[in-house]
């Protein structure tokens, strides 16, 4: 049995001076009737919290540790920088360093603007696309997740499709009528848009391969579709791409698709563990951001010295084998789950794109936010809780992802394959079944 003793006491503490006992509200566990584990320290597939539990990892900060934890080169390298200093609110040439990086497996990107979350990459390149364009409105997908930029919240997916928030209170109303809401993998729903407003369209945003509301990926014709109606009709194509950019492959979401963006937003991966995130694209776009032009932005601490540095360490490591390592894992993985599953008839889809991968207690096909809404997520927590008994850490939602890393080895997709089976048999048991 896991202990749990400190971690209780830690978050009861943490419930004095924080919303909900967190600082993110899915690792509040709510909606999986659990406590959150308390963490002490993490080193490559493996998280360990303050009871001394271990759990094989495949949250990985939410994406950003595709080389593990604490890995050697990027924390060699984050304290080398440290020495020199941790924030000069000027240039170093480490920016330049990462902006290479970026540049040469995400050619879109002609010019770029380094910023410190994915919320701030995402809002700015909405705000860059209207600039450009003057116009205000813009279409972006139900259950895809932009951050938590006023604009972004309307039927969006992540922590606000798990606690039921279909628009956030605090979002002015004006605001909401310039967010155009469709449904994801829908082609023809973006087609009727645009015919309502064939002249006011600033730009169209997506996550290529959602992850905020289950692992859901586009389909191609849907990604090529946009693609030329955004450019019959004058409005911008943005790739979000914060959770997918050098995480779901090596040339990023744009590169699996063979499509070509207007504007980029990266984050997660591209800062190696520390606050970091991009938006770039096209230069005929980016000429407009201040100084260049006359849209503002900045940031105090954008292209911190530490953030730099890890990314560098972490993009320079990685390998189109690598990926290919990462891929093999998750498809090994989905494909045991998917074995467990049907042994003991439990109804799941299962799905990855390189290295990430999800699952669904449905037993229809999941591609869009009303499909993967109708998963039962009682059935969800209850194996969540489980697994998390047995040592696997997992995302504790129906509507995230799973990530891998190269830390990860044949060992821990076997154990987690295998606790997997006895959750399901362990469950069966006891007469907790889907649907009931």
């Amino acid at each position: 049995m896991r202990q749990t003793e400190q971690s209780q006491k830690a978050f009861e503490k943490a419930k004095e001076y924080f919303p909900g006992g967190v600082n993110s509200p899915v690792r509040a566990f709510r909606s999986v009737g659990s406590t959150p584990p308390f963490i002490d320290h993490a080193k490559g597939a493996y998280l360990y919290d303050i009871d001394g539990n271990q759990y094989i990892d495949y949250v990985l900060s939410w994406g950003p540790m595709i080389l593990g934890h604490a890995q050697d080169k990027v924390i060699e390298a984050v304290t080398k920088t440290a020495v020199k200093g941790t924030s000069f609110g000027a240039p170093s040439p480490l920016e330049t360093r990462l902006a290479e990086l970026i540049q040469k497996r995400v050619p879109s990107m002609e010019e770029m603007r380094m910023v410190n979350s994915g919320t701030e990459a995402t809002m700015s390149a909405i705000r860059l696309a209207r600039g450009v364009t003057g116009r205000e409105k813009f279409v972006k997908f139900k259950g895809c997740y932009h951050g938590h930029s006023d604009s972004f919240l309307v039927n969006a997916g992540s922590g606000v499709a798990t606690f039921e928030l279909e628009d956030s209170p605090g979002v002015p109303k004006d605001l909401i009528k310039q967010t155009l809401s469709v449904e994801y993998n829908n082609l023809q729903a973006v087609q009727d848009v645009f015919k309502r407003y064939p002249d006011e369209i600033a730009a169209v945003i997506i996550e290529p391969i959602a992850g905020n509301m289950g692992m859901v990926p586009a389909q191609p014709e849907f990604i090529q579709g946009i693609r030329k109606l955004t450019e019959e009709h004058g409005a911008l194509f943005i790739f979000d791409e914060v959770m997918t950019g050098f995480r779901c492959d090596y040339d990023s979401a744009q590169g699996l698709y063979g499509v070509v963006p207007d504007l980029t937003t990266l984050g997660k991966v591209v800062g190696g563990g520390l606050p970091a995130a991009v938006f770039g694209g096209k230069r005929q776009y980016m000429k407009h951001i201040a100084p260049d032009g006359s849209i503002y932005q900045a940031g105090t601490l954008s292209g911190n010295p530490l953030a730099m540095a890890a990314g560098i360490a972490t993009l320079e490591q990685l390998t189109r084998e690598d990926y290919e390592y990462m891929n093999a894992l998750a498809k090994k993985l989905v494909a045991g789950i998917d074995q467990a599953a049907a042994k003991y008839q439990v109804p799941i889809q299962t799905t990855c794109r390189g290295t990430m991968w999800g699952y669904f207690f449905n037993d229809q096909p999941v591609n869009n936010f009303e499909q993967s809404k109708a998963s039962d997520q009682q059935y969800f927590a209850h194996v969540y809780r489980e697994l998390l008994e047995e040592g696997i850490y997992l995302a504790p939602s129906q509507f995230e992802t799973g990530f891998m890393s190269t830390a990860h080895t044949e060992q821990d997709i076997e154990a987690t394959i295998q606790a997997f089976d006895r959750v399901f048999a362990k469950l069966t048991e006891q007469g907790i079944v889907y649907g009931k």
